[in-house]
């Protein structure tokens, strides 16, 4: 009877064992550290990308774009891919140590936004919100000009304005009504502050505000830096930050917002980080999705010169054109 039992056990144990699903094979990751005015429009590549190629498994950390280059040039950071919101950052920062070419694949536009709290709200338009910024107790601020591309451009903003309105003065006056607790590592944590009252105005991109559903001013096109014909004008503006090297500083001068990304030297997962490039850059993947969420892709991407293309990955050649 005993070896009956047994018998049955190891029969059970058999079948128990055949019953169980074999163990998922693991999936290949990819590593993406991108500029926070890009969580959005990315989480949706993702999901589609994924869906399309179930073995891949996109990883996104979003955060200024200045900050995205630091964790790769400073701290060593693996990753895969960076996109970043002002595609000068990957030229200044990760060219030639890191990363070898750069990509431009999208533009967007500077906006102050707002809420229904925000003070003086039903005066705003195109030209008096350089009087309600300087208005006692108005609270409003930007990013990290030195971790974010938005940081900047913000203040770029305010010198541009000064020029275009010829109001001598005016940047240091309303720079002057800016606490520097309003100024936040990336411009995405802006929103939460307008949303509780905190803020009465931040400067975002389009994108962020058509993206979270904000309420938002658009501006004259001299000086919202939407424009590259208007470049030479943008160039007037100036603004300093921080180098590669400890206490080293760079000035940056204005000109349109356009965004870049690349693929690192030294990326842990090449083959598919490249397939998943190959899905962003393409019409109708990741650029219809950009295009979808506020923010104008450049189609067909952009690079250079001809030479770039020539050192790009075979799949993604056919996803440029060059600019000479």
């Amino acid at each position: 009877m005993k070896k009956i039992t047994l018998v049955l056990s190891m029969v059970v144990l058999v079948l128990v064992l055949g019953l169980q699903p074999a163990p998922a094979a693991a999936r290949e990751k990819v590593v993406i550290f991108h500029a926070g005015s890009l969580s959005v429009p990315l989480a949706a590549m993702e999901k589609a990308f994924e869906k399309a190629h179930p073995e891949i498994d996109i990883q996104r950390e979003g955060s200024g774009s200045r900050k995205c280059a630091r964790k790769i040039s400073d701290l060593g950071k693996d990753c895969d891919i960076m996109a970043s919101a002002d595609f000068s950052v990957i030229d200044n920062l990760l060219i030639p140590k890191f990363a070898t070419w750069n990509i431009r694949f999208a533009t967007n536009q500077m906006v102050l936004c707002y809420s229904d709290k925000s003070a003086y709200a039903k005066e705003l338009t195109p030209e008096s919100w350089i009087y309600i910024l300087a208005r006692e107790g108005v609270e409003w601020g930007h990013s990290d000009p030195n971790l974010d591309p938005c940081g900047y451009r913000s203040l770029m903003v305010l010198q541009l304005a000064e020029k275009a309105f010829k109001k001598p003065g005016l940047n240091q006056r309303l720079l002057a009504n800016r606490p520097l607790r309003n100024i936040r590592p990336k411009e995405v944590e802006l929103i939460a502050m307008l949303e509780n009252g905190a803020l009465d105005y931040a400067w975002e991109y389009r994108s962020i505000a058509v993206q979270h559903k904000l309420k938002f001013q658009s501006l004259p096109q001299e000086i919202n830096l939407s424009n590259y014909a208007l470049d030479s004008f943008y160039r007037q503006a100036e603004v300093q930050v921080s180098g590669k090297k400890p206490g080293e500083k760079i000035t940056l001068r204005g000109k349109s917002i356009t965004y870049g990304v690349t693929l690192l030297n030294n990326a842990p997962h090449k083959a598919a980080a490249i397939k998943f490039l190959d899905y962003m850059l393409a019409p109708e993947g990741g650029l219809k999705i950009l295009a979808g969420m506020g923010q104008p892709p450049i189609v067909p991407a952009r690079v250079c010169d001809e030479k770039v293309i020539a050192i790009l990955p075979e799949s993604l050649q056919k996803r440029v054109k060059a600019d000479k």
